[in-house]
Formats: structure tokens, C-alpha cells, sequence
């Protein structure tokens, strides 16, 4: 029996060993979700913090209850460790490790060399080896077939690739890992094969697709039609600054509209691991092609100068108190990069900290979630506590993160000049609450009285 059919039965018979590495906001769900469906799944990451977290049971990600987790590791059915000797026991492997740029904003994929060198190191039964990172077009091909085939191995009949994008969305009560539909696409016909078959245990729907590429691309394509819809709508924020237009209510009257219009909305910049990096990785690619793609580069450009705006608008609601940005006091709320999760992977918010900090102003933040954080200096930097009479001495407050938690009246009742970048305050009117897309020329006269 050749290693294709004996896998394909070991898959069917879920007795098949499964490893996941990196377990982190993707890696972690899908261990649990393979090992809740019956497999044994190996989860190997090198953060000894994490598997000693895992082994007692724990769960240190919001999405992931700590009761599956407990249960799983009793059960020998999820197994944490840091051992990658355990890759000999494999039969398939599902890549999870992060992707970053660079400080030259290129492609940092040294993660997956790191595991792609432990498994020439360990490699054994022939596997399905399946990269869930996002990256560029070309890398499934060029970091792990061409290696394992360095070394005499034949794709699709010594081992088995597929490229298959990971589509977590951290705090979506709607859409989990078991129920959003699973690109894949397969080096060989017999590898997508044997990737869709695995994936079909324990997700609802897999798509599949013609190749490796077309699945790596579909992830960046995805996620810089975000990016560069998000640029449009701040862009049109700015605009309508200038105009004297409430954007927010322009968006609102739009979306009313049944068809040929998606709702987007403007806010202090891009956040989470996708959105910021994803285009960049497209645009790196295209170069290599002599391709030079303008919308990605200008929208990354609007994004990015987000912060910034944030900063200088919170200057100028300042001086209408007749107060420098120096030496005054500001609270940031949220920095998470979405609301309700703690999830500070390339949040704007970090950005903005920095920003006011380097403007001499005396910054604080408050998140319920996000508790801590390492600024730029490397100093842990914390939330400070929730205190409705000691937030009054604060100058100026500015709402980055809009979380459902949030006491938005009551914030609005302290009587302190609000910057709200999300439209959080949306039906609250008071002339010290300010907005992000909002001209400066319609602020209300801080000296007008409430109206909450």
C-alpha cells in the first residue's frame, strides 16, 4: 500500500496523529477543533509559558473556553509541547506561525523556515504537511517543496502540500473556525485530495481550489479589498472634515441603499496581524514581477497617517480649552485593535500612544481587556483602573476602541472633552464630545452647555 492510500484510510479512520504549530489566535482553535473531532493533535509551539498554560487545562485566548481544553488534555487528545521531536510521529502537519514585516515593511517568513528546518530534521512517514500563514504568492512552493525536494523527497508521493489561508476573525461570536468556509489548494491532485479530506472532518465547508498560489493569493486578496476600502473611507473622513460634513451620517445614508454599496467606516488606523501586513506582502511580491501596485502603496499611506490625525485633532480641541498638547492629560480608551477582544496585534491605538508621548503629553489608557502592554522602550505600560470622579481631572479623553463594555454615557456625563474616532457616542449629544469625521469648524463652544 503506497503512503497516499494508507493515509487516506488513517483520515478516514481518524487515527491518523496531527500536529499544529503555533498555537496561537489560529493555531490554538484549530488544534482544539481537530482533537474535539477526534484526532489526536499534537499542538508545538516554543513558548514554554503558553504549554504550561495549555497542560494545566487553560485557555489564554477569549475564543477558546478553558472547559474544551481541559477536557482534550485529560483525554490524551491534545497534547501541548515544545518537543518537535514528536514530528516523526506525524502524520499531518498544519503550520500556524506568525508572518511579520520587517522594519523595511518586507516579508519576515524566518517562522516558517524555523519549523520547515525541524521537519527535514524530523521528517519520517511521509505527511500532509498544510501552511495556514499568510504570505506571499510562491511561498508554499519555494520554503517548503523545493526544500523537502532538495533533499530527495517527490510531492505527492513521499509527502503531501497544500497552502490552506487561515480566516480567524478574533471575538466573531457568528463565525468560528468549524464554520467559515476553508480555501485549499493542493501541490498535486493527490495532495488536495488528502488536504480536503483532513480539513472536512471538522470544517463545515472547503473550497477548494486549483493551487497552492491561487489559495495564497485569495487571503491577500481578501484582506486588501479591506485595506484599501478602509483608506477610501478614512480619505472620505478627512474630506468631509474639510467640507463641514458629518461623514458618519453620509455612511448611514448611503447603506440604505439595497444594492452596489458596502458600508465601511473610518477610525484611528488598521489593526490586527492581517489588514496591515497582508497588502504589503502582495505589493513585495508584484515587485519581483515589475509590477508596481499604486492602490496598495496609497492606501497603506492613508492608514498609516491615521495616528497622526488623531493626534493633531486632539491638539486642536485642546487649544479651543486654550490647553497645549504638552503637559496635558489624556486617556485613551481601547487598545485593543477591534472591540471587544484583547487582541493588540498591530493596533493603531499602540501607535497613537506613542504619538501623544512624543507630543509631551501625559498619556494613560484604559482597557478592560488589553490590560497590559510593552511600549517602544520596552517598558510595560498598564491600564489604569475604571474611575468615574479621578477621570474628571483628565484634559481630554480619546476613544480609539469602541467596546460594548463601555459606559458610553456615563463617559460622556463626566463632563471632559471626548475625542471619538469610532462613532461610539453616536445619539449622545453633549458640546464636548468631538468626532473623527467631524469638521473642526462645527464643533460646538466648549463653554455650551450639556445636552445628554
Amino acid at each position: 500500500m503506497d503512503r497516499f492510500t494508507a493515509l487516506q484510510q488513517k483520515i478516514e479512520a481518524k487515527t491518523a496523529k496531527v500536529g499544529v504549530i503555533g498555537l496561537g489566535y489560529v493555531g490554538l482553535p484549530l488544534a482544539i477543533e481537530m482533537a474535539r473531532n477526534g484526532f489526536t493533535v499534537f499542538g508545538i509551539d516554543l513558548d514554554l509559558k503558553k504549554i504550561e498554560t495549555l497542560q494545566r487545562g487553560e485557555s489564554y485566548i477569549r475564543d477558546v473556553p478553558n472547559d474544551p481544553v481541559d477536557q482534550l488534555v485529560k483525554e490524551g487528545k491534545f497534547i501541548p509541547t515544545t518537543d518537535y521531536r514528536v514530528l516523526k510521529e506525524l502524520d499531518a502537519i498544519s503550520i500556524c506561525v506568525p508572518t511579520p514585516l520587517s522594519e523595511n515593511q518586507d516579508p519576515d517568513t524566518s517562522y516558517i523556515s524555523r519549523v520547515v528546518d525541524q521537519i527535514k530534521h524530523h521528517i519520517q512517514n511521509g505527511p500532509l504537511i498544510t501552511l495556514e500563514s499568510t504570505t506571499y504568492p510562491g511561498t508554499t512552493e519555494e520554503l517548503i517543496q523545493w526544500e523537502l525536494e532538495r533533499m530527495g523527497y517527490q510531492v505527492g508521493n513521499d509527502f503531501f502540500l497544500c497552502f490552506s489561508p487561515e480566516r480567524v476573525d478574533p471575538g466573531n461570536s457568528r463565525f468560528s473556525t468549524k464554520n467559515t468556509p476553508k480555501v485549499i489548494g493542493g501541490t498535486t491532485e493527490r495532495c488536495l485530495a488528502l488536504g480536503v479530506q483532513l480539513y472536512g472532518n471538522f470544517i463545515h465547508q472547503i473550497v477548494p481550489v486549483s493551487s497552492t498560489k491561487v489559495a495564497e493569493m485569495s487571503k491577500l486578496l481578501e484582506n486588501t479589498f479591506r485595506s484599501i476600502n478602509i483608506a477610501f473611507i478614512n480619505e472620505m473622513a478627512l474630506m468631509c472634515e474639510r467640507m463641514g460634513i458629518d461623514v458618519w451620517e453620509v455612511i448611514k445614508a448611503s447603506s440604505t441603499k439595497p444594492f452596489g454599496f458596502m458600508s465601511f467606516y473610518p477610525g484611528p488606523g488598521i489593526g490586527g496581524h492581517c489588514i496591515p501586513l497582508d497588502p504589503m506582502y502582495l505589493s513585495w511580491k508584484a515587485k519581483g514581477y515589475r509590477f508596481f501596485s499604486k492602490f496598495i502603496d496609497l492606501a497603506q499611506s492613508i492608514n498609516n497617517s491615521m495616528p497622526d490625525h488623531v493626534v493633531y485633532k486632539t491638539s486642536v480641541i485642546l487649544n479651543m480649552y486654550a490647553k497645549s498638547i504638552r503637559n496635558s492629560k489624556v486617556l485613551l480608551l481601547g487598545m485593543a485593535y477591534k472591540p471587544d477582544i484583547d487582541d493588540l496585534r498591530e493596533s493603531p491605538s499602540l501607535q497613537v500612544y506613542e504619538l501623544f508621548k512624543e507630543a509631551g503629553a501625559l498619556v494613560d489608557y484604559y482597557d478592560p481587556y488589553a490590560k497590559t502592554f510593552v511600549d517602544q522602550s520596552g517598558k510595560e505600560v498598564r491600564s489604569v483602573a475604571y474611575d468615574a470622579k479621578a477621570w474628571r481631572s483628565y484634559d481630554c479623553m480619546v476613544l480609539l476602541t469602541n467596546h460594548s463594555v463601555f459606559n458610553y454615557r456615563e463617559l460622556a456625563e463626566m463632563g471632559v472633552a471626548i475625542l471619538d474616532t469610532r462613532n461610539a457616542f453616536d445619539g449622545i449629544q453633549a458640546p464636548h464630545l468631538y468626532k473623527l469625521g467631524t469638521s473642526v469648524k462645527t464643533m460646538q463652544a466648549p463653554e455650551a452647555s450639556l445636552a445628554i
